[in-house]
C-alpha cells in the first residue's frame, strides 16, 4: 500500500501560526518522492512530522494526515508511534558519525532494533538478517566488520551502516534527511544508487531530503518543491527537470554549478531565503520572483501545469524571466601572466610514523584559484593545514613571496599568520557562541592591528559590506544567522586581517544551491580585488565554476595538474575521469 500524506501542519504551539501548511502528496511501494528547497523551506520539518516528531515549541495540527501501509500514523499514541519507528517507518540522519553510538560497536547497534524491536527475533535470525542487509549495503558481512567501532570506519561506510539499520526490519517508509551531505562524488553515487536499489527491491516508499538537485533528479521518481512551508510545485523528476514551471524552480536550476562548464552562478533575487514563511495575503515567492505583478499580492492556488500529475502554485506558471538562465563565465586568463606567490615544493606531510602526502609540488598565482580535490582520505585537508600553519608534521620547501615558511603556526610570524587566513568548512563551530558576529571579528582586527574601538568598528562594517551582510548584523550571535551568512561573518573574520591568501576547506559543502551561489561570486569577486585562494572540496562544478588551476590528489600524490578548463575537459588519468563521471549532472528528458 502507498504512502499517503494529506493537508498536513506543522505550527507554533503558542499561536497556532502555520510553519509548514497544506503539504499533500503520495508515494507508491518502491519510489522516491525528492523533497527539495532552500534551509528554511520547510524540508526537515515535513520530513519529522512523518514520523510524528514536531520540534520544540511546535506542534503538528489536528487533520494532519500520514497514512503508512493503511494506518494513520499521526492517529496513534506516542507509545504506540515509539513501537512503530522501525517497521513502519525509519529514519536516515544527516551526519551518520553523530547518529552512531560511538561506545557500541557496528554489530550491536544493527542487531539491537532486531533482537529487542517489535518485531524481534532470535539472535540467530538477527545475525543471518544482519549479514544479509550488510552484503545488500555493499559492506562486508564479517564477524571482524561487526566487531568494528563507528571511528574505525569511513563515512561513506557509516552512512551505509546508517541505511542498514534503517532498513533492517524492512519498514513500509524509510525518510533520509540528507544523507550524501559532505560525502565524495564517488561514495554520493554510490549511497543514492544503494537507496533506488533497495527501495524498489523492498518495495519500500522513500521521501529523500536534499538541496541537491542533480542528486534528486537521479534517484526521485517524483519532486516536491517547499518555499516557506508551502508546496511550490509537484511533478515527476522527469517532468520537472524538463521543464520546471515555478520561477523558484528554475531560479534554483540556475543557480547549480555544472562540472561540464564553467557557469556565473546566480543566487536567488533578495540573497537568501527568509526562512519559513508565516501566513500572508500574498505569494510568499514575490519579493524575490523576477517576474511578479501586482496579481502576485494574492496568493495563487496549487493548479495543474501541462497535466493533472504537475501541480504549482504560481499565477504565471511555464514564465520564464528574460533575465534568468544559464550564463557562461569567461576565463581567467590574465592571471597566467602573473608571478607565483606561493609555492610548494618536494613536500612531504605525516602523522606520526605515517606519511599522508609525498612529494606535493604546486603553485599560486596573485589573484588565482587553485582547486584542490579528491576523495576522502586523499590528503586534501592535511595539505590545506599544513599551508596554514595548523599542522607541523611536515619537511619540504614552502615559499611565501619567495619567503620560506617554517611549519606549524608558532614558527611563523604574526605578519606570516595574518597573510595566509583558514575558513574552515563548519560555521557553527569556527564562531563562538557566546560572542556577537561584531565581537568575533573585532577580536581579530585587535590582535594584528591594535587601534582603538572606533577605528574597529570602521573595518568590521567595511568587511560585513563586502561580503554583502548588512552592518547590523555586528550586533547579532552566531544562532540568529543562517547558515549561509554564518559562512559570510567566518569569510569577513578572515578578510579583516587583510590577508593575500585564502585556503577554503570545503567552505561550501553544506549549503544550499543559492547560498552556495552567493559565497561563490562573493569569493570570485574578491579574486578580483587580487585575492588569492586554494580551495579544498569535492564539488566538481563548484570548481569548474571558480577555480583557476586544479590540482587532483590520490592516496596522498598530486598525479594530476594544470588548468581548470584542460583537467575536466581532456583528463590524463582514470582517477580523474572517474571523479568526473562520479559527478552527478541535472538529468532532462530526451
Amino acid at each position: 500500500m502507498s504512502v499517503v500524506v494529506e493537508n498536513l501542519r506543522v505550527e507554533l504551539a503558542s499561536t497556532g501560526e502555520p510553519l509548514v501548511s497544506e503539504v499533500s502528496f503520495s508515494i507508491e511501494p518502491g519510489k522516491v518522492l525528492g523533497l527539495v528547497g532552500e534551509s528554511g523551506s520547510g524540508k526537515t520539518t515535513v520530513s519529522l512530522a512523518m514520523l510524528g516528531y514536531a520540534r520544540s515549541g511546535t506542534q503538528i495540527a489536528d487533520g494532519s494526515k500520514v497514512e503508512i501501509d493503511g494506518i494513520d500514523f499521526l492517529a496513534l499514541s506516542a507509545a504506540e508511534r515509539r513501537a512503530r519507528r522501525s517497521d513502519l517507518v525509519a529514519y536516515v540522519p544527516q551526519d551518520p558519525n553523530a547518529s552512531l553510538n560511538p561506545a557500541l560497536s557496528i554489530g550491536e547497534q544493527l542487531l539491537e532494533g532486531l533482537l529487542h524491536g517489535r518485531k524481534a527475533i532470535s539472535r540467530k535470525q538477527a545475525l543471518e538478517r544482519a549479514s544479509a542487509i550488510l552484503t545488500d549495503v555493499g559492506l562486508p558481512a564479517t564477524r571482524e566488520f561487526l566487531k568494528r567501532y563507528p571511528s574505525q570506519i569511513s563515512g561513506g561506510q557509516q552512512q551505509r551502516i546508517g541505511i542498514a539499520m534503517a532498513i533492517a526490519a524492512y519498514p513500509r517508509l524509510i525518510v533520509l534527511d540528507e544523507p550524501t551531505t559532505g560525502l565524495d562524488v564517488s561514495v554520493q553515487k554510490d549511497v543514492i544508487s544503494l537507496v533506488a536499489r533497495l527501495c524498489a527491491e523492498y518495495s519500500i516508499a522513500a521521501v529523500y531530503v536534499s538541496h541537491d538537485l542533480a542528486l534528486i533528479s537521479h534517484v526521485a521518481d517524483q519532486v516536491l518543491v517547499l518555499y516557506g512551508g508551502r508546496v511550490m510545485e509537484k511533478a515527476s523528476s522527469s517532468a520537472l527537470f524538463d521543464k520546471p514551471a515555478h520561477p523558484y524552480t528554475e531560479a534554483l536550476l540556475d543557480a547549480l554549478p555544472s562540472a561540464k562548464q564553467r557557469r556565473t552562478l546566480r543566487a536567488i533575487g533578495n540573497g537568501t531565503s527568509t526562512g519559513i514563511v508565516r501566513s500572508t495575503p500574498e505569494c510568499i515567492f514575490r519579493t524575490r520572483c523576477d517576474i511578479a505583478t501586482d496579481a502576485c499580492l494574492m496568493n495563487p492556488d496549487l493548479v495543474p501545469f501541462a497535466n493533472t500529475d504537475h501541480v504549482v502554485r504560481c499565477h504565471f506558471p511555464g514564465e520564464q524571466s528574460k533575465e534568468r538562465g544559464l550564463l557562461i563565465a569567461p576565463g581567467r586568463a590574465e592571471v597566467d601572466q602573473r608571478k607565483p606567490i606561493f609555492e610548494v615544493s618536494g613536500f612531504n606531510a605525516s602523522y606520526g610514523d605515517h606519511t599522508v602526502l609525498h612529494d606535493i609540488d604546486i603553485s599560486v598565482r596573485g589573484g588565482q584559484c587553485l582547486a584542490i580535490v579528491g576523495e576522502s582520505g586523499s590528503g586534501k585537508s592535511t595539505l590545506s593545514r599544513c599551508i596554514a600553519g595548523l599542522h607541523d608534521g611536515w619537511h619540504g620547501n614552502v615559499f611565501f613571496n619567495g619567503k620560506a615558511l617554517r611549519p606549524g603556526h608558532s614558527g611563523r610570524t604574526a605578519e606570516d599568520r595574518r597573510r595566509i587566513q583558514y575558513i574552515f568548512q563548519n560555521p557553527y563551530g569556527s564562531l563562538n557562541p557566546r560572542r556577537t558576529i561584531g565581537s568575533s571579528i573585532e577580536l581579530v582586527h585587535r590582535h594584528f592591528f591594535g587601534g582603538d574601538t572606533a577605528a574597529a568598528r570602521r573595518a568590521i562594517k567595511e568587511v560585513l559590506e563586502r561580503v554583502a551582510l548588512p552592518s547590523t548584523y555586528a550586533d547579532r550571535f552566531p544562532n540568529e544567522l543562517s547558515g549561509g551568512e554564518k559562512q559570510r561573518a567566518a569569510i569577513a573574520r578572515a578578510l579583516i586581517c587583510g590577508p593575500e591568501i585564502l585556503v577554503c576547506d570545503e567552505v561550501t559543502s553544506a549549503l544550499d544551491v543559492s547560498v552556495q551561489a552567493a559565497v561563490v561570486e562573493l569569493l570570485r569577486n574578491l579574486m578580483s580585488d587580487g585575492l588569492s585562494m586554494i580551495f579544498v572540496t569535492h564539488n566538481l562544478g563548484v570548481v569548474r565554476s571558480l577555480a583557476d588551476q586544479v590540482a587532483v590528489l590520490s592516496a596522498g600524490r598530486i598525479i594530476e595538474f594544470g588548468s581548470t578548463d584542460e583537467v575536466m575537459d581532456q583528463p590524463a588519468t582514470d582517477y580523474t575521469r572517474k571523479l568526473l563521471s562520479d559527478t552527478l549532472e541535472v538529468v532532462k528528458a530526451a
